[in-house]
Parts: C-alpha cells; structure tokens; sequence
C-alpha cells in the first residue's frame, strides 16, 4: 500500500520520475513563494482507517495549513459573512482584502504542484498565466462593472510596487544583511525584463501624446482608442515570443540560480505533496474564492474611499497591491537576505513585465470584446510615474551588482509617489465608463 507521504501514488498510480529537469520547471514565483510555507506533520492524519477521508484530510493540511500565512484564512468566511448580513462596506473592503494574500500564494503552490506532473514547460505556462491571477480578476471585474479607473489604478499600482516597492526593499535589506560580500546578480534577466517594460512605457505614452497633441478630446478620443488596441495586440504578441524566450531557448537565464538552492533553508520539495486532480480542483476551487473576493473588492472599494477619506487612486495604486501581494513580496525580501537576487529580480521583474505585457493588454482586448472603451491612456501623472519608475530601475540595474543605497533610492522614490497619490483627489472618471454604440 503507497505510504500517506506519497499521496500521488494513491491517485494517479506510478508518477514519472521527479527529475531535476521537473524541478527546473519551477519559476521565481514559485520558489519565491515557498520561503513562506511550512512543512506538514501528518503523525494524526495517518491514523485515520478511511483512505478518501486521509487522502482529504492530507490535502486539507498541505493546502490550507502548509502556509505560514494560513492565519488570514479566516478573513475569508468573515468577508462572506460581512457581505451576506449587511455588515460595513468598508469592513467588506478591508476582509476580502486581507482574505485575498494567502489565496494568492495558494495558487502560486498548487500551480508548482501541477507543474511536477505535467513537466517544466507546461507548468512554466500555467505559472505565467496564473502567476497574476488575482490582478487579472479584479480588473475584469472592475471591467464588467465598468469602472475603467480602477482597472488602470490597479494595475498600474501592480507595476509600481513590483519595481519599486519589492525590489527596493530586496536591495536595501540584501545590502544591509551582506555588508562586507559583493551582492551579483545575471544581468542578461534584468536586460530582457528592462527592455519588455520599455516598450510597454512606449505604449503608454503613445496614446498620452496623441491625445495631447490633438485640437480636441473628442477629434482624439477615437484613434487614441484604436491606436490602444492596435498596441495592445503587439504587447500580446511581445509576451509570448518572451514566453518562448524564457521557456524554449534561453531557458537557461531564467534556471541559473536554481543551481545553488540547496542550502537547507529552503523548503525545496523534490515530489509532489497532493495528486495532480486533486491539485487541479484545489486550483479551480482557489479561483472561484478569489474571483468572489475580487467582485467584493471592486463593489466596496468606494465606500470604503469614503469611509475612510482616501482617495480611490491611493487605495488601488498603493494598497491593494501591497496586501494583495504580500506573500509573494515577503519572499523576495527573503531571498534577497540570503544574497539571492537573481530569484528576487525574477519576481519582481517578471511580475512587473507580467502584467505590464501581458495583463493590461489583454484588459483593453477584454473589454474590446465586452464593447467598452477602455485605451492605454493613463494620464499624465500615472504616465509620467510608471516612465520615471521604469528608467530609475533600468539605471539602477545596468552593471549587475548592487548595494543598500540602490534599493534606499527606489523605496524613496515609491514614498514620494504614494504622497503624491495620496494628496491626489482627482475623481473616477465617469465619462469614459461607457458602451460603444450606448
């Protein structure tokens, strides 16, 4: 009988053999994410006679209790509760918030856990489209909700935090905790992730200046929105040849770190720990929670602006994005200590590219499709934010080493832009919320 440690073997009979190959399919995120998960006993499980109850109950455990962040599972069945008997709109707000970090590092592990059955390249796919999951959900319900301000807020705070915020944080704390060593990291990553996030800053600005250097909003407001479209097909296009890129033929910028992980102060799971269907249905499962959260944040999200006298702008750009990512944000933080930067770069870079390339164009796609106008045109502050951000990280990363003070100047850089933000009153916009041919 296959031991309760193997679980798999209970499921799916014979697993092929989890090579170092499977396990080079794991990604930044991934091994990002696993800095925050904590290693099951199963000593109570084992004793159970039924094998679906054990074989359930284990799941149970490495899903929702594998994770140092399972504490905040509980705001989940609270923001449902909240919602259901009319508590607050702000309480609503803030609960599926906090509900929402430790399912975004759920769907980091149950994607890793596929990955080992279906091989690196397959896994490395899933991981790029779920690596976002929860951005990518709240902007396609704000989407359908019509609130075009959010999504770009959203998003464009997404982008923000990953370069300033997260790598910021990585290079001050790797600097200070590595004083006396050389801190290196493979710049030909960081050149690749520079130069895609550049050409998503020249499609932002494109359709900024266009409409700027127009007579009239409205002589300008249909070619910018065509010009957007046209963008976000070659962003799309761009993603997926950096997909092949990273997968295919270069794979081996993205794996070089990997080579060194095994220092014993990583949980480094060499076999799967739940089945490959159970990891799928815990995935679906995860998703549909998160999509329920994300319709919650978005209806509550003004209330609570209200509530609490904040600006929309500041909520979308600076805090949804800081606790929507905190897991994943921590282990950067935490590689980063260990004088691990590639792994550091590769999450922040390739959240940043991700969603830069890959999100917001398939957001103007999306609503393309839905029939609303949404265009590439962030105005000018937010325009001018991400330009300055982008060029600042692009400097701050040219000879591949690094120190405290690179990553001091980058957190300073993210305080002045979450100031000015906060001071920033400026209302959603309601005149953009609308349906073609409404």
């Amino acid at each position: 009988m296959a031991s309760l440690h193997e679980p798999w073997l209970l499921e799916n009979g014979n697993l092929k053999g989890c090579s170092k190959e499977i396990r080079h399919g794991r990604t930044a995120h991934n091994m990002s994410s696993s800095s925050l998960r904590k290693k099951s006993d199963l000593t109570l499980v084992s004793k159970v006679r039924y094998v679906m109850l054990r074989q359930f109950l284990t799941n149970l455990q490495e899903v929702i209790l594998g994770t140092k962040l399972s504490v905040l599972f509980p705001a989940i069945p609270l923001a449902i509760a909240a919602e259901c008997y009319g508590f607050g709109r702000p309480w609503i707000f803030a609960l599926s918030l906090l509900g929402l970090t430790p399912l975004a590092e759920r769907v980091s592990f149950l994607t890793e856990q596929i990955a080992y059955y279906t091989g690196p390249t397959v896994g490395g796919l899933l991981n790029a489209t779920c690596g976002n999951a929860t951005e990518l959900i709240i902007a396609i319900f704000a989407l359908s909700q019509h609130k075009i301000d959010v999504v770009k807020y959203s998003l464009l705070g997404s982008v923000l935090s990953n370069l300033l915020l997260v790598l910021g944080t990585s290079l001050f704390c790797g600097g200070i905790a590595n004083l006396r060593r050389e801190q290196k990291y493979d710049r030909r990553q960081a050149d690749v992730n520079s130069l895609l996030l550049l050409l998503a800053l020249l499609c932002h600005s494109l359709p900024l200046l266009f409409r700027m250097s127009g007579a009239s909003a409205a002589l300008t407001a249909d070619p910018t929105l065509q010009l957007s479209r046209a963008s976000s097909i070659v962003m799309l296009i761009a993603y997926i040849s950096y997909l092949v890129f990273q997968l295919f033929t270069h794979r081996q910028l993205f794996e070089a770190q990997e080579e060194s992980e095994d220092d014993g102060n990583v949980i480094s799971e060499e076999e799967p720990v739940i089945g490959f269907w159970s990891g799928f249905v815990w995935l679906v499962g995860m998703t549909a929670v998160i999509s329920l959260l994300s319709e919650y944040v978005v209806e509550t999200i003004e209330d609570a602006s209200d509530s609490w006298g904040i600006s929309v702008s500041f909520i979308s750009i600076i805090l949804l994005p800081i606790v929507g990512n905190a897991a994943e944000h921590a282990g950067a933080i935490i590689f980063a200590f260990k004088n691990k930067l590639d792994i550091s770069l590769g999450v922040a870079l390739g959240s940043a590219t991700q969603i830069s390339m890959f999100v917001v164009p398939l957001c103007i796609v999306v609503a393309w499709i839905m029939g609303i106008e949404m265009d590439l045109n962030f105005n000018l502050l937010e325009t001018g934010s991400l330009a300055l951000s982008i060029i600042a990280v692009a400097f701050t990363l040219q000879d591949g080493t690094s120190h405290y003070m690179k990553g001091l100047v980058l957190l300073l850089l993210y305080i002045v832009i979450g100031a000015c933000f906060f001071v920033s009153k400026t209302p959603l916009s309601k005149g953009i919320d609308t349906i073609v041919g409404a």
